[in-house]
């Protein structure tokens, strides 16, 4: 008969170490004469501190002060560690012996099979004549895709470490290189210094190359890795830096080239951070630089054709926000000048809002503005300071009829100080404005969805006193739902609308019971004089706008779609832009399209029409594809195609990639890349449990 006895570790010295009771299960638990022994017998199995172990036969030995125990032998560790064996001899506190026939599982990823597996001080595990790799093994013997053989592996449980001796790596059971000495981090440890992922790249302009990324642990909360680019055409090294701080952190990007593409050496650098200072205050620093305008796409760092860099402050309360922040612009793009953007832009801005005991907001506002261009041309040299003062009242309510009225009336000073141009003067200039909008929700409930339809209407008034103001900040606007009913629908703020404006629209909204959720929003903007401060194709330039169609649906299968149209009185489409995207269990899908007309006052010379796709196909947990391509519709040819095929089992991952840019300018050629990463699971710091297995069959 099958009982179970509770053992204190004073009464069974191989649990000494624990700090508690010890619970051991047998068919048959007894002492034979001379009570020197203790044995169990029969379907054994031992719960202590975390770590279960089952075995056939345990015999504990007071006069040896050992275990001896017959397998086969099962030990699972609270740490996930496995380990299997045929026999084993330890001692009470199991941090000393040894296990024959053993096998070592580590995080259920990585397992070593070995002819004898000794413990040393509870830390280290030494194995002999070992086998080790993350590819399931069968019953039938067949050999795994990879291996490493090695004489002897120590793993060190502190420190989670694998130091393999007289070591050769094998594919299908062939060797392919050998090492006298290698040291790998366990599938435990989720950091630690050594190589990375190797990957093989091939491309047109940089010819075949390979990176050896290798990852530097410099302490807890740093870290750098460092990547040799080494190809036919280019000597590259590349780095990341990485430093969390108590109350921030900062991470850099580099990398220094020499190629045959320049004779010039050609380096870049991002590098970003954000700090808590205390008082409610943020900084925030972003430096980028490049070079020259196309490393960073012929290597492919970055897309971005302008860069940025910013140093900012930032302090948000309850009643108060203040801002500061001094920029620097540098551009990429073909046939413009940097040192006319403005490249220099400083801006310092405070805002505060109070409750008035009559009601309503009252808001107080401030902003410095100052942008320096580097050319001290006439004209094209012009340096601009800006000084603004303002404030405004704003107020809503509810009637007893559900009429949602709000209005808003204010009053606001800007002085101009102009530099380097001739024929612009400084400039005071006030500007006084009032706005009420009047909405009228409607609300309809069913059995499968809510309805609320809600008429919308603006009617609004601003008058500017002073000198016209050179529109510097405000030269692209985008009309959507969004400022629909705003009382400026300039981007910046040098530009003032005028006169006395409408604006009228319907608003539907639709939330159903069952995931399918829509919103429709139709508008229009009437003025009483045409404004043409907005360009030619912002669909805000007459006495009436364009109409204005916008709307969301997303459904419980996983579609999306977000689009808007900007529609003249003839009905021909002036401005569209739609987004679409599906998530299923197999499919990943999105695809967007834009349409903007040429428009000189947005610097745009053409026409742009433009196709993006993107996707990714899991034909099941083993392979999976993905596509992604740019079309350009107004020159009817492709910008930009890609593919991507991956494939991975429990041991392997395999990613091969392909990528075109057709695109090309005066020192930017069309390219085509490939790519090729094969990692090892089982051994990367941090690997992520949960990679598909293959099954063994009889």
């Amino acid at each position: 008969m099958r009982f179970l006895l509770t053992l204190l570790f004073t009464l069974l010295p191989m649990l000494a170490s624990a700090q508690g009771a010890a619970t051991l299960v047998a068919d048959s638990v007894f002492v034979p004469a001379g009570g020197q022994q203790l044995i169990a017998q029969g379907n054994v199995e031992v719960f202590f501190d975390g770590t279960r172990l089952s075995a056939q036969r345990i015999t504990f030995d007071q006069a040896t002060d050992r275990l001896t125990i017959e397998g086969p032998l099962f030990v699972t560790g609270s740490d996930g560690m496995i380990f299997t064996a045929d026999s084993a001899s330890l001692d009470p506190q199991l941090r000393n012996g040894i296990l024959r026939g053993a096998r070592l599982v580590l995080n259920e990823q990585l397992q070593m099979a070995a002819s004898q597996v000794d413990r040393v001080e509870g830390r280290y595990t030494q194995l002999y004549q070992v086998a080790a790799t993350s590819c399931q093994i069968c019953e039938s013997g067949e050999t795994p895709l990879w291996e490493i053989r090695a004489r002897r592996v120590i793993h060190d449980q502190d420190e989670q470490q694998l130091y393999f001796d007289d070591a050769s790596f094998r594919v299908v059971g062939v060797p392919i290189f050998w090492l006298p000495r290698m040291r790998l981090p366990d599938p435990t440890l989720s950091r630690a210094t050594g190589l990375l992922t190797p990957s093989i790249s091939s491309s047109d302009s940089l010819g075949t190359g390979i990176r050896l990324p290798y990852f530097i642990k410099l302490g807890d909360h740093r870290d750098l890795t460092l990547t040799p680019y080494l190809s036919t055409s280019t000597t590259t090294l590349e780095a990341a830096y990485r430093q969390a701080f108590l109350r921030g952190d900062i991470t850099v990007d580099a990398a220094v080239t020499r190629d045959d593409i320049s004779p010039e050496t050609r380096a870049y650098i991002f590098a970003d951070g954000i700090f808590d200072l205390g008082d409610d205050i943020k900084l925030h620093f972003d430096i980028e630089y490049t070079s020259d305008d196309d490393y960073l796409l012929e290597y492919d760092y970055s897309d971005k054709d302008r860069l940025d860099s910013e140093i900012s402050l930032e302090r948000v309360r309850d009643r108060d926000l203040t801002q500061a922040s001094l920029t620097y612009y540098s551009s990429l793009r073909s046939g413009e000048n940097s040192a006319t953007l403005p490249p220099l832009l400083a801006d310092i801005s405070w805002e505060r809002r109070v409750t008035p005991s009559w009601g309503g907001t009252l808001s107080f506002t401030s902003d410095m503005q100052s942008h320096y261009r580097e050319t001290a041309t006439d004209v094209v040299g012009r340096d601009v300071a800006r000084v603004s003062f303002g404030t405004a009242w704003r107020d809503d309510h509810i009637t007893q009829y559900g009429l949602v009225v709000d209005g808003t009336l204010g009053l606001d000073f800007d002085y101009y100080n102009v530099s380097d141009d001739s024929l612009v003067d400084d400039t005071l200039r006030s500007t006084i404005y009032a706005q009420t909008t009047l909405r009228y929700p409607l609300i309809r409930q069913t059995a499968q969805a809510t309805h609320v339809l809600e008429p919308l209407f603006q009617l609004a008034w601003s008058d500017v006193q002073g000198d016209t103001v050179t529109n510097e900040d405000s030269t692209a606007t985008e009309f959507d739902q969004a400022n629909l009913l705003a009382l400026s629908r300039f981007a910046g703020e040098d530009a003032v609308e005028t006169g006395l404006r409408g604006a009228a629209g319907l608003s539907w909204t639709r939330v159903g019971t069952n995931g399918w959720d829509s919103t429709l929003t139709v508008g229009r903007v009437f003025r009483e004089t045409s404004d043409l401060s907005f360009s030619e194709t912002s669909g805000l330039r007459g006495t009436s706008s364009d109409w204005l169609i916008a709307g969301q649906l997303r459904t419980p299968a996983g579609f999306t779609v977000d689009s808007r149209v900007l529609v003249d009185d003839t009905l021909a489409v002036t401005r569209s832009e739609t987004l679409a995207g599906w998530t299923g269990g197999k499919l990943d899908l999105s695809a967007g399209y834009i349409f903007l007309p040429t428009d000189l006052d947005e610097s745009r010379t053409v026409d742009v029409s433009e196709w993006t796709f993107d996707t990714t196909y899991r034909f099941n947990n083993t392979w999976s594809m993905g596509l992604d391509a740019r079309y350009d519709v107004a020159s009817t040819a492709p910008t930009q195609s890609g593919l991507e095929i991956g494939w991975q089992n429990e041991c392997v991952t395999v990613d091969f990639s392909v990528s075109r840019r057709f695109t090309s300018s005066t020192t930017l050629t069309p390219s085509t890349d490939f790519g090729l990463s094969i990692g090892l699971n089982g051994f990367s710091a941090g690997n992520a449990t949960g990679i598909p297995s293959r099954h063994c069959t009889n």
